[in-house]
């Protein structure tokens, strides 16, 4: 399988990607966004194998994470939108098909509705569009979080790929800090996305199936996906999974026929 990799400069800063896989014809790529505190290697390390034998895969890290190394400007959905059309704009690839995960739901969102035409389809996957689509005890939990209730996953794996000292501190609070600072979407905003979407999330997920229903019914023609687990598992995403894949391989047919469509 192929595989190249490279960054793209947007003003200074240097987004990361991954390419996995050949081109498919009529079939644009796949662009995968981490969620919160992931790189590419801990939320989709298992899923792209699967992924890129049917279609070509691009994967980013968002500031901060991973490769991609922090600036001063904050992280926001808004900002690693941009970042993600230099990465297109270097690659010359015009459209895309894209899975945002958890926080990374909300950058996919946000690329939907700077660029329509750029998103040909769309996977938000246990990512919220506002505050009261999550518990109350969810936003009192962020507002007191310290690194220590960061999961050892992202500590070592980050701490691996970017040892200097106050890396690993800057990235807890770049994700915390854009969490709180998130001002969400309302529902008629949603109601003018226009690509064909799939909002997915688990039974056991920080949102609710309620939840995901309601943002599903916001988005014209949106189509909702419930699958039991928890929050990421179904995606192969190593701190949810705990390297039990069982309900990754399950998800996986029904992602590929919303995206094969």
């Amino acid at each position: 399988m192929t595989f190249t990799h490279g960054y793209a400069d947007n003003n200074g800063l240097r987004m990361y990607y991954e390419v996995h896989g050949r081109a498919v014809p009529d079939q644009p790529p796949l662009l995968l966004i981490p969620g919160g505190g992931s790189t590419i290697g801990t939320n989709f390390s298992e899923l792209i194998p699967l992924l890129a034998g049917q279609r070509q895969v691009i994967a980013v890290e968002e500031e901060g994470h991973g490769h991609t190394q922090p600036t001063s400007r904050p992280l926001t959905a808004e900002n690693s939108a941009g970042d993600i059309l230099v990465v297109l704009g270097q690659l010359s690839v015009e459209s895309v098909d894209v899975l945002g995960f958890s926080a990374g739901g909300h950058t996919a969102i946000a690329l939907a509705f700077a660029r329509p035409a750029v998103v040909r389809r769309l996977i938000a996957a246990s990512t919220f569009a506002s505050h009261d689509a999550v518990p109350g005890g969810f936003w009192d939990g962020m507002a007191k979080a310290t690194l220590d209730d960061m999961p050892d996953t992202y500590k070592d794996a980050d701490r691996r790929l970017n040892p200097e000292p106050g890396h690993l501190e800057r990235l807890f609070e770049l994700d915390r800090r854009r969490i709180l600072d998130f001002a969400g979407w309302s529902d008629e905003q949603l109601g003018t996305i226009a690509a064909p979407t799939l909002v997915v999330s688990a039974d056991r997920d920080v949102v609710t199936a309620g939840q995901a229903a309601r943002m599903a019914s916001a988005i014209p023609g949106a189509r909702l996906l419930i699958v039991p687990g928890g929050h990421g598992d179904y995606l192969g995403e190593q701190a949810a999974s705990g390297g039990d894949l069982g309900t990754m391989h399950a998800t996986v047919p029904f992602l590929l026929r919303f995206l094969g469509k």
